[in-house]
Parts: C-alpha cells; sequence; structure tokens
C-alpha cells in the first residue's frame, strides 16, 4: 500500500524528555489518529514532520520527500491546521488567502472560492471578529487549496461546540473521497476518533504503544471486569493497563481471546471502545 506519510525510528532527545525510535506510516487516502496523554511526543513528533525540529535520528518522508533536506518541497505538498490558527488578526480572509497563497506554487483560487462558498466565509471580514469555528473553517480552506497529499490536523476539534466538531468531521471524511490526500489527526478527544479513523497510533513517553487499524484494535483489544481476586497470580504484563476500586477492577488486554479462556465465567470481557484502550492503557494501574 502506498503510504504518503513514512516515519520511521524517529528520535528527538530534550532534557528529561526523548522519542524513542517512534515509527508510523500513513497510507495514501486514510486517516490516521495520533494520540497520547500529555507529555506523550505527540507534538514533537508534528514539528519533526512539518520540518520545524531538526531529528536526532531515523528517517521522515512526506510524499517521498525528507523535510530536513528539502522543507519547501516537502511542505509544499502538506497542509496544517492547529488548534487555534494564528494568523494576522486585523487582516481580512481575502487579504490572508491572498498572502498564504504566495507561499503555494500550486495555490488553487478556483478550489478556494469554492470552499470558501461551501463554509459560508465571509471573506471581507477581518479574522480577529470571527467565532472559533469559522476561523477553523477558513484554516481549513487555506489548508486543502494548494493540492496538499498530506493534511496535519493538531487538536482541531479542541474547543469546539459538538455541533461544528461533528460538521468538521464529516467535511474531512469528504476530503478523502477522492483517494489522493491523506490525514494525519492529532487529538486528545477519541470519540472523534472512533468516528472518522481508519489507522490509530499511541504514543506513551515518547514510545509507540501500538499503530494499526482501527477495526484490528478494538477486534483483538479487550475491555474486561471482574472481581479484585482475580488479579492474584496473573502473569506480569498481562494486561496492559488497570483501575482498580472498592468492587473490583477494570483492564484492558490486547489478547482478548487469551483473556475470555483464563477467566471463563468469572469476568466479563467485552469488546472496548477506543476510549477504553487509550484511557486504560495510558493510566497503567491505577486506583479509581
Amino acid at each position: 500500500m502506498e503510504c504518503v506519510l513514512e516515519v520511521r525510528d524517529l528520535e528527538k532527545r530534550y532534557p528529561g524528555f526523548a522519542l524513542d525510535r517512534v515509527s508510523f506510516s500513513v497510507p495514501r487516502g486514510y486517516i490516521m489518529g495520533l494520540v497520547g496523554p500529555n507529555g506523550a511526543g505527540k507534538t514533537t513528533t508534528l514539528k519533526a514532520i512539518l520540518g520545524l525540529i531538526r531529528r536526532d535520528g531515523g528517517t521522515i518522508r512526506v510524499a517521498g520527500i525528507d523535510p530536513e533536506v528539502d522543507g519547501r518541497a516537502a511542505r509544499s505538498r502538506l497542509g496544517f491546521l492547529h488548534d487555534e490558527p494564528r494568523l494576522p488578526r486585523h487582516l481580512t480572509l481575502c487579504a490572508i488567502a491572498r498572502l498564504v497563497s504566495g507561499f503555494y506554487s500550486a495555490w488553487n483560487d478556483v478550489a478556494f472560492g469554492r470552499l470558501a462558498s461551501a463554509f459560508g466565509l465571509p471573506l471581507g471580514k477581518r479574522y480577529g471578529t470571527l467565532s472559533r469555528g469559522t476561523r477553523t473553517k477558513f484554516a481549513l480552506a487555506l489548508a486543502l487549496c494548494h493540492d496538499a497529499e498530506l493534511v496535519v490536523l493538531d487538536e482541531p476539534t479542541s474547543g469546539l461546540d459538538p455541533v461544528f466538531r461533528r460538521e468538521l468531521l464529516d467535511l474531512l471524511t469528504e476530503i478523502l473521497r477522492g483517494g489522493r490526500a491523506s490525514i494525519l489527526f492529532s487529538t486528545h478527544i477519541t470519540a472523534d476518533l472512533d468516528r472518522i479513523a481508519d489507522y490509530v497510533t499511541l504514543l506513551q513517553r515518547g514510545r509507540v504503544v501500538f499503530s494499526s487499524s482501527k477495526d484490528e484494535i478494538l477486534d483483538r483489544w479487550g475491555l474486561v471486569r471482574g472481581g479484585l481476586d482475580l488479579l492474584d497470580g496473573l502473569p506480569e504484563g498481562f494486561f496492559r493497563g488497570v483501575r482498580r476500586s472498592a468492587h473490583g477492577f477494570e483492564a484492558i488486554t490486547d489478547d482478548a481471546i487469551s483473556a475470555r479462556a483464563r477467566f471463563g465465567q468469572e469476568a466479563v470481557v467485552e469488546r472496548p471502545t477506543l476510549d477504553d484502550v487509550v484511557l486504560l492503557t495510558t493510566a497503567g494501574d491505577a486506583d479509581a
């Protein structure tokens, strides 16, 4: 399968934190969710992909281009949307679009006009006077009007009202219908990924916990509930995360079949949500 983004053994070291051989890829025409708790390395990974920091090891290819070797060419194939787009507040949307268009040889005025109309963008108004949702729509229109092969979204739904969040997710799904663009979606709102993601990569403490198709993760993993006595004598690492309470435990396993075989009718083993997988895996062993 052709991949528009390939990250292999990415390393970046800071005092007190390091990305440790992070590897994942985004197939063309699909959505990859990048998740993990605060401090897991999501932002550092995105900065390396965008060519904003120099990596200490590994390789990155955006449409076959190394962003450190030819950052301009790599960024021309990227669209980027931050959780709070940083654009000149005193300029009108039309003026900002003219300014941004100069950075992209493949900028398409017709495509921008079409999206501006579809999004209901008031092109004559100043950016700083717009609502959060309208600013996000405008930034997304900018990201999609230069034939980007990879659209990188950094917490795009954070702080948005539920109605517009759903609308934005529908727009992202629509982007993929042409089959050329791919999306890397970094978020802490796993419900959004349950709705639209094809693949999911989970980072924790600078390492990849898993990177796989969403369906494979949800089919293979299991949410286990039972009495605390069932935890006695379990092999180390049997669960990827456990939450204990006075009434029992809730745990996550990456092998639901083995859990059912071990506990039989003594525990409940259910198909998890993506939220279950991420929260329990990153929580480790905790008290509720």
